[in-house]
Parts: structure tokens; C-alpha cells; sequence
């Protein structure tokens, strides 16, 4: 059997590394065995995000191998992204001539990929199926739609997902209900995320060359962590211009704050004239996007955490740490307050947040793991694989 995953965005690496790792124990335990067929696993690489730092770091944090194969689509629109991939993959596809294609998470890579799969007449696995937010101004929630259509096996991380694929009225025998395979990683790394130093995440990080800032504060885990990267956030003038001030000027004298800035921000900071604002602000350390590793350790020490990141909500789950959403709505549902978890939505709305902050400064981190979320959701991915239609 022929399996060809793909990945197109530094959060693909994080889900698709605990798959490889159960496809190589596979074959491990298959050697011997020659009445079963080994499965020859091929890592696709479409290039849609094309830091090669960051990449090179990613693989080397989740101790994976470098793509075997890397389409080199980059930047560029919606439209130029997915058609650019189509093309490449395509050629991949006619010259692999895989079993099945596996996809993760919801990026452009995710839908091309799905397109191309099945005009080529393969089979296609959608691992994290059924995430909805409702939101069809989000292009992922579209990626996410189609992809999960013509999907032939659609492997869901949560309750709340499975139920959504019902109602889409799927057939309840491409339906499975495994796990969240992020998670699995998250295991994996735990106790060496712990082991970082915060000054070390300053050294190989620190965006301003010349910022002085005590990290005294920061060895006693009581700080706050900022992600934010969605359009709605940052493309926004007014919104950015209205959240950038109540951030330095309020919930930074409250407790301090690490920023790792996405490059989107930082340049819509700049282009809107709210650069130095930010730098010039003694209570927050702004620092470049930081690697999987790093950005745990910092989830881990945090006692709040502020994000437009689907994965970090999932994160936070686990570590316990109070989620501040900064998004009216998710596809991730389960990680809610209302659902068990420890995020809260607010969207931009600053009464919101200055609420919700408030709140969480007076919280214990409270640890919680949805059902399958037991760092075992790879290995049942691939046993749904491997026994499709037996």
C-alpha cells in the first residue's frame, strides 16, 4: 500500500509527524510477517508556507524527515495558491500512483489536494473532519467543507465533529471517530517543552536587537501570551488600531506579555503606523515566529493565554491554561468553557476582553481532555487506513 500525506502549513507538521511515526512502528512490526503488505509512505510538501528556518525547525522539534517531495507553490492569492498546487500535485499523483492521499487540517494545500486526489480516481483520508465554525467568510471553513465532501474516509477529532458529519448527511460507514492527533504530539514533546529555558527562547528569538527587558518575571510562569494572525484581527485598521493600545497601555500593566509576532502582523503593525507603539513598551517582549517547542514552553508557563489560533485553543486544553479567543466564533467547539475547556470567545470587542482577562488573572490553570484525546489518535487513523473496505 502507497500513501502519499500532505502538508502545507507549519500546524500540517505538527498533526502529520505522530501519523509517521505510526506508520514507521507499522512496518516495524510487520517485517517479519510477509503475509501482511508494508506500507510505503510518501510526505508531500506544497510549500504554501516556505520559511526555511522555521520549516528546518519544525521537522528537526517533531523529529521527522524532511519531505520527501516539496511542490514549491509559496504565496500568492487564494485562487494562485490552490491552482498553482493542483498543477504540481498532480504530476506527484500520475507518478506515485498512491492508494490514498492523507490530508490534515484545512489550509488551501488541504482542498487542492483533495481536488486533484479525486479526479485522478484515489482515495482520500481527511484526518481532523467535521471542524465547523459556521463562518463561511473564513476560507479555511470552505477548505474544510469541500474537503470533508469528497472525502472517502473522514476520521473526526471530537463528539461534537462526528455530529456535524451526520447532520451534513454522510454516510455513517466513512465516518470514524478517533481522536485529535495534535494532541499526540503534544504528548510526545510535553516534557521536553518543559525543559526550555525562557531566556534561551529571548536569545534565539528576540526581534529588536537592542531591547533590554527583565526575564526575572518570566521565570516565576506568570505572564501573559499573545498569538494573533487572522484578518479580522489584524487587516482591519480600525480593529488593530483599537487593540494594540488596550493591549500596551492595559493588559501589559496588568502582567507582562510575550508577543511572537506572525509576519502578517508585524507588517500590518507597520503599515498602520503602530510599530513603535508596540516595541516601545517595556512590559511586552516582542519576539519572531517561534517553533513548536518554544511556543508550548510558553503555553505551559503562561497564566493566560490570548490567541486567534485554533491549535493553541486545543493546547490550552491540555495545559490548563485560561484561553482568551480572540474570534467571535470557532470550529473547535469542544475546547469552550460552556463544553468542559478553558477558552472563552470575544472576538475584538475590548469590553470583552478586558472582562475575560480580568477573570482569568484570579484562575487556576484547570487541565482538560476531551474523549480520545489520549495521544493514541495516530495509531487509529492508520488502522482506519489499513482496514478500509475489509
Amino acid at each position: 500500500m502507497k500513501i502519499i500525506s500532505v502538508v502545507g502549513a507549519r500546524p500540517n507538521f505538527v498533526k502529520i509527524a505522530p501519523f509517521i511515526k505510526a506508520i514507521i512502528l507499522y512496518n516495524s512490526n510487520l517485517k517479519s510477517k510477509k503475509e501482511f503488505e508494508l506500507i510505503d509512505h510518501v510526505l508531500v510538501h506544497t510549500g504554501q508556507h516556505y520559511d526555511e528556518r522555521m520549516n528546518d525547525s519544525f521537522f528537526k522539534n517533531l523529529g521527522i524527515s524532511r519531505p520527501d517531495i516539496n511542490l514549491g507553490v509559496g504565496s500568492g492569492t487564494h485562487a494562485e495558491q490552490v491552482g498553482n498546487t493542483m498543477i504540481e500535485f498532480e504530476k506527484v499523483l500520475k507518478l506515485e500512483k498512491p492508494d490514498w492521499v492523507v490530508l490534515v487540517g484545512d489550509v488551501n494545500a488541504t482542498l487542492a489536494c483533495s481536488i486533484t486526489a479525486k479526479k485522478e480516481n484515489i482515495k482520500c483520508c481527511h484526518i481532523e473532519a467535521g471542524l465547523r465554525s459556521g463562518d463561511m467568510t473564513m476560507p479555511e471553513e470552505i477548505n474544510r467543507l469541500v474537503t470533508d465532501r469528497l472525502s472517502d474516509l473522514l476520521l473526526a477529532p471530537d463528539v461534537l465533529s462526528v455530529d456535524n458529519l451526520y447532520k451534513e448527511g454522510n454516510d455513517k460507514n466513512q465516518v470514524r471517530f478517533v481522536g485529535n492527533i495534535m494532541i499526540d504530539s503534544l504528548d510526545d514533546n510535553i516534557t521536553k517543552a518543559g525543559k526550555i529555558k525562557i531566556q534561551d527562547i529571548f536569545n534565539e528569538n528576540n526581534l529588536i536587537p537592542d531591547q533590554e527587558f527583565d526575564l526575572s518575571i518570566f521565570d516565576l510562569d506568570d505572564f501573559g501570551l499573545l498569538t494573533m494572525h487572522r484578518p479580522s484581527n489584524v487587516d482591519n485598521k480600525e480593529k488593530l488600531c483599537s487593540l494594540v493600545p488596550f493591549i500596551t497601555n492595559e493588559l501589559a500593566i496588568k502582567m507582562k506579555i510575550i508577543w511572537p509576532l506572525h509576519p502578517r502582523t508585524m507588517k500590518q503593525l507597520k503599515f498602520f503606523g503602530l510599530w513603535d507603539q508596540v516595541i516601545r513598551s517595556k512590559n511586552i517582549l516582542v519576539l519572531n515566529p517561534i517553533n513548536y517547542l518554544e511556543m508550548l514552553r510558553l503555553n505551559l508557563g503562561a497564566k493566560i493565554v490570548l490567541t486567534d489560533s485554533g491549535g493553541i485553543q486545543e493546547e490550552c486544553c491540555i495545559t490548563g491554561t485560561p484561553c482568551i479567543t480572540l474570534r467571535k466564533n470557532t470550529e473547535r467547539p469542544i475546547t469552550l468553557v460552556a463544553n468542559g475547556g478553558v477558552s472563552v470567545l470575544v472576538g475584538n470587542d475590548i469590553e470583552k476582553i478586558r472582562k475575560e482577562f480580568d477573570l482569568a488573572m484570579e484562575k487556576r490553570k484547570s487541565p482538560f481532555r476531551p474523549e480520545l484525546w489520549d495521544g493514541k489518535t495516530a495509531a487509529r487513523c492508520l488502522k482506519e487506513i489499513v482496514n478500509y473496505n475489509k
